[in-house]
């Protein structure tokens, strides 16, 4: 059976903008299990194989829905170009994690235009590079959150921030950009990103979000990723009580694909992705914690 593609349509956010969101799955009136995916930073639910990868979930019987973080830069016009700046410019963690939020509420309302389809029970969650940790955040969070993957995922965020003489000249200004280099764009961080990270820094932790998962984790990582260490993902694993990591070899932050993607078929190191992320997704969640659980016991 053929699978249905939704795009663009909107979710009302709670930050006075549309969250932008894809539909992939069996159009068969069967519930399925919903798979939510978080794109990274300067990313976008289109960006390079993200839509063949929803293709491929649904082919195995997921409800894939992936969506553009309401602040990511784009617009409802324009869902894969970095036309509002300003827009960018505002977003910020807590935006994300509310837009997540209001991403699960709408597919599991019995409102939702395609509940016949979903199962309305637990929800998975996989997050890339940044999103990686707003999908661990929220997993710790949100008791509907069943099994969660992380690929290229960050450890932390306050790292990320600069010294405090160049915070100092941030915040004097106002505001401070950061290169596109796939779009030559200079885009701009204001400095309530800075500001709301301090006045949430408990609840954006996640070192302390990873040790508090109660579900099973799969912590995907590339040999020869320069945009995120591999150190990453070891800390993910060591801290996440139940995980399993999985190394790619040879593969970069976005396991071999840029954007556009216009090949037939997705590289072998994407694939791998695939493989076993549907093998992580497959098993029982009881079964993982339980195997998981007693390998770190062993180590």
């Amino acid at each position: 059976m053929e699978v249905t593609k939704i795009k663009n349509q909107q979710i009302e956010g709670k930050h006075g903008r549309p969250i932008l969101t894809d539909y992939i799955f069996k159009q068969d009136g069967k519930p399925k299990r919903v798979l939510i995916f978080c794109h990274g930073y300067k990313g976008f639910k289109d960006w390079g194989a993200w839509d063949m990868m929803g293709t491929q979930f649904a082919k195995n019987d997921y409800f894939f829905l992936k969506f553009n973080f309401s602040h990511n830069g784009t617009n409802i016009d324009n869902p894969s170009e970095f036309l509002d700046i300003e827009a960018f410019g505002d977003n910020n963690y807590s935006i994300e994690l509310d837009d997540l939020q209001s991403v699960i509420d709408e597919v599991l309302s019995e409102a939702f235009e395609f509940a016949s389809e979903v199962d309305s029970g637990k929800v998975d969650l996989i997050g890339h590079s940044r999103g990686g940790g707003i999908a661990i955040i929220k997993a710790a969070e949100e008791p509907r959150i069943g099994k969660l993957v992380t690929l290229a995922s960050v450890s932390d965020y306050a790292s990320r921030f600069p010294d405090e003489e160049k915070l100092q000249i941030w915040k004097e200004k106002g505001v401070q950009y950061i290169l596109n280099s796939r779009t030559k764009q200079q885009l701009p961080h204001h400095f309530q990103f800075y500001r709301d990270f301090k006045e949430n820094e408990d609840r954006l932790n996640i070192q302390r979000a990873a040790e508090n998962l109660k579900i099973p984790h799969l912590i995907v990582h590339g040999s020869q990723d320069t945009s995120v260490s591999i150190e990453e993902a070891g800390k993910l694993f060591e801290w996440s009580p139940a995980s399993k990591l999985c190394l790619v070899e040879n593969a970069d932050h976005v396991f071999g694909i840029q954007h556009p993607w216009e090949e037939p078929i997705l590289t072998p190191e994407f694939d791998y992705v695939i493989e076993n992320t549907l093998e992580f997704l497959q098993k029982p969640s009881e079964e993982l914690w339980n195997s998981y659980r007693e390998k770190a016991e062993k180590e």
